[in-house]
Formats: C-alpha cells, structure tokens, sequence
C-alpha cells in the first residue's frame, strides 16, 4: 500500500484520492461508516470513534488515525475491546499514523480520520 498527500479532508492512498474517513482492513480500503457511533457526538463534540462500528479486528495492531490536530476522540468501549482481543491500539494524528503504516506489518490494520 503506497500513502501519498495528506492534506485537511483528503488521503492519496494508491494513487486514489479519498475525502472521507477510511478504514484499512488486510490491504482493501473501504468508507469509514461512523453512524453507529453519531448516538455520542453530544458527549464529544465530535462523533467519535466507538466500538459500534465496523471495526477490523481481524489482526495484532489497529493504528487509528486521530486527524489532522489528534482530536478524533477514542472511546474506552474501543480501548478496552482492544485489550480483550489481545490487538494493539496505536493512536496517533493521522499524518505520524501513515508513518506508522508505511513500515506496518501484514497484520496491522487502520482507522483513517482525514479531517479536525
């Protein structure tokens, strides 16, 4: 997988240009569909990153980038799945997270924020 720009609302990822939030789950990339999580925006500010939506489990190493300034809030009902499946959560502003992903194992999996 070859990450290009990454500006504020938009990734390059194969040389495909995306303006939404992306889930990365064992090389295919797919939408980001964070209605099950909308339910809590009043809480965050922000409609956060839940464990209600689709998240892929399915390897060691989940890296969630959190945004262009890190303010994807993670909830702990995420963080604490994680712990139970024995996945590593890496969160980061999604610019070091392409960093992280760059040199990431096969079985390293992604939450992509593009935006905040």
């Amino acid at each position: 997988m070859r990450f290009g720009r990454f500006v504020f609302g938009s990734i390059e990822i194969d040389g495909k240009v995306y303006e939404h939030d992306l889930v990365i789950d064992r090389g295919s990339v797919r939408k980001r569909r964070k209605g099950p999580s909308k339910s809590f925006r009043t809480r965050y500010g922000h409609t956060p990153l839940s464990s209600a939506e689709d998240i892929p489990w399915d390897c060691r190493r989940l890296v969630v980038g959190s945004g262009v300034d890190g303010a994807l809030p993670v909830m702990d009902d995420l963080v604490h799945e994680a712990e139970r499946r024995a996945v590593e959560l890496v969160v980061l502003p999604t610019i070091r997270a392409i960093e992280e992903l760059r040199q990431a194992r096969t079985d390293t999996n992604a939450i992509l924020h593009v935006t905040c």
